[in-house]
């Protein structure tokens, strides 16, 4: 341990650490723009200054290492004068349209700026222009950018992709798409981990928010809306809603407030993914097909396979994920029970998910007749859209029906390891005939990178694996390639800690709440009357009335997709 003074306060640190981390660590304050923990140490804000006794320059305190009775002023005249120059520098480069911008209340810059009370434009205002296609999923304003570089970081370390690059140097730098491509030919998998790393508003997803309400107000439109699993989980951070508030149907009538005409849960038909997907991975092993059968539920890791891989693309199971698998059926047997044209139902999700933009308006996943699902709204766009709304006022609501029903398999769904752990409990029911402790699979929970489990169930070994995050991702397909691991079953998502870490989840800059929102869900899971995706009596129902059964003809031809064909 290290022995320091900061601000006039002894302290002990970890030796090695940073000034920036032990003063955190200690309850100290500094602000910071471009730092994120082991991925961006570079200090190239310049906000995090402090002044180090017995030095006549001030140094970054995010990569300035604590030394044996060092002391620190973090809060010094000179301190503060040299952070509001640099703050003011930076606004300079930073078209400060706040009223009109996504991240206006949530923006580290304006949170900074106001903090040291900068209320004058002091330097003149030199910003690159904005050109990008707004029709993107992921959107980019090069007139916002600080060139903080995290995106680049967090593309390259943990994504390993590598989308985003500086150009130039001194104040002609630029941050870019690698190369100077196009952003259309570069290989993003528009997981948008960019967009939640990036302090200010210069990455976003395409806001679709005025395409939902316009169908609202038609009167010819049937408007149904579809919420993930894990929007649940995090719905209330984007709307400033404690989490005891930020209830499952508090966030069904919350919803219900913006005028739709059914509000259906995407459980449903992530309880019908694993009756599909379920019964497809048992036919694979029995079959004795090559390889192992990778899940298809995440459009970031479809796109990762096809761009990186795209010799293993036929290893993903066919069966559509369970937005699509929503939509497919919400236009066909659900126009059935209302009696109307398909083409009159407006399908809506809410996903935690940028990259369900890209994977909605795919032409070769949906149905030749029609699009499964007209549009997708992130949960950051769910929170805008309620800005206006009293949420803690609002009487709890169910969810409608038929499409309502999940399951406890089905909320875990978004969280890493969740769809696998949901497949085995329905696998170990169709290969048994019974059910199997619900948290029999628990082992597969937690965030670790890289998770591997065996399980025999009667006379059928299963070997698994899943991974979150692209890099980690890279690094299992590395080692099947190479022979160095075998697997049956492989679960793959493309952001840290699955969809609760989505890249259309709110945003809390400096936090990483994947971990704390995986929880709920199984907190949800655990509170569950019905724990096993086979038990859903609307899936059950669907098969009965419309499917027939798992695999059958039909359902391959509603629910399943040939992702080989997929344009990217």
């Amino acid at each position: 341990m290290v022995n320091l003074t900061i601000d006039q306060k002894r302290i002990c640190a970890e030796e090695g650490s940073s000034i920036l981390e032990a003063a955190k660590a200690n309850g100290i304050y500094i602000p910071t723009l471009c730092y994120l923990k082991e991925l961006n140490e570079v200090g190239a804000c310049r906000v995090c200054l402090v002044e180090i006794e017995g030095q006549e320059q001030l140094s970054a305190s995010c990569n300035t290492i604590v030394a044996e009775g060092m002391v620190v002023k973090t809060n010094s005249k000179k301190v503060l004068d040299a952070r509001r120059t640099n703050v003011e520098l930076i606004l300079s480069e930073h078209n400060v349209s706040c009223t009109s911008c996504v991240r206006s209340g949530n923006c580290s810059l304006q949170k900074v700026a106001k903090e040291l009370n900068i209320t004058d434009e002091v330097f003149e205002k030199d910003f690159d222009a904005f050109r990008w296609d707004s029709s993107a999923p992921l959107v980019r304003d090069a007139s916002k950018c600080i060139k903080c570089m995290r995106c680049i970081n967090i593309c390259d370390k943990v994504q390993s992709l590598g989308v985003w690059d500086l150009n130039g140097t001194g104040n002609r730098t630029k941050l870019e798409v690698r190369g100077g491509s196009a952003f259309k030919d570069i290989n993003c998998a528009l997981c948008g981990q960019c967009i939640t790393h990036c302090p200010v508003g210069a990455l976003s997803a395409r806001d679709d928010t005025k395409k939902v309400l316009n169908a609202i107000a038609d009167p010819d439109k049937t408007v149904i809306i579809q919420v993930a699993p894990a929007v649940r989980a995090a719905w209330g951070d984007a709307v400033g809603l404690d989490s005891k508030l930020a209830t499952e149907k508090r966030m069904v009538a919350a919803i219900k407030t913006l005028g739709a005409d059914y509000v259906f849960d995407t459980n449903f038909s992530a309880d019908l993914t694993i009756m599909e997907e379920g019964s497809e991975l048992i036919e694979h092993i029995k079959e004795g097909r090559k390889g192992p059968m990778f899940t298809s539920c995440c459009p970031g890791w479809v796109r990762f396979l096809k761009l990186e891989y795209p010799d293993m693309v036929n290893m993903l199971s066919t069966a559509k994920s369970p937005q699509q698998m929503f939509g497919a059926v919400a236009k066909s047997y659900y126009a059935q029970i209302l009696g109307i044209e398909p083409e009159k139902i407006f399908c809506v999700s809410i996903m935690p998910c940028s990259a369900k933009k890209y994977e909605c308006d795919v032409k070769e996943v949906n149905d030749a007749s029609s699009k499964d699902v007209d549009v997708v709204l992130t949960t950051r766009e769910l929170g805008r859209l309620l800005g206006g709304i009293d949420c803690a006022a609002l009487e709890e609501q169910d969810f409608d029906q038929p499409l309502g029903i999940g399951t406890g398999a089905a909320v875990i769904f978004g969280a890493t390891g969740g769809v696998m752990e949901a497949a085995l409990r329905s696998a170990y029911f169709l290969l048994t005939g019974k059910n199997p402790d619900a948290d029999a699979f628990s082992e597969l929970r937690g965030l670790n990178k890289w998770k591997e489990a065996s399980f025999t169930i009667n006379d059928l070994k299963l070997k698994i694996a899943i991974a979150s995050g692209l890099g980690n991702a890279r690094a299992l397909i590395e080692a099947i390639r190479k022979g160095e691991a075998q697997y049956d079953f492989v679960e793959i998502m493309a952001c840290p800690g699955g969809c609760a870490g989505g890249g259309g989840q709110p945003i809390c800059d400096g936090f990483e709440l994947a971990g704390e929102r995986g929880e709920r869900l199984y907190t949800l899971d655990k509170n569950n009357p019905m724990r096993f995706s086979h038990e859903n009596p609307a899936v059950l129902a669907l098969y009965k009335d419309y499917l027939e059964t798992p695999l059958s003809h039909k359902a391959h031809e509603l629910l399943h997709t040939e992702q080989e064909k997929w344009t990217l």
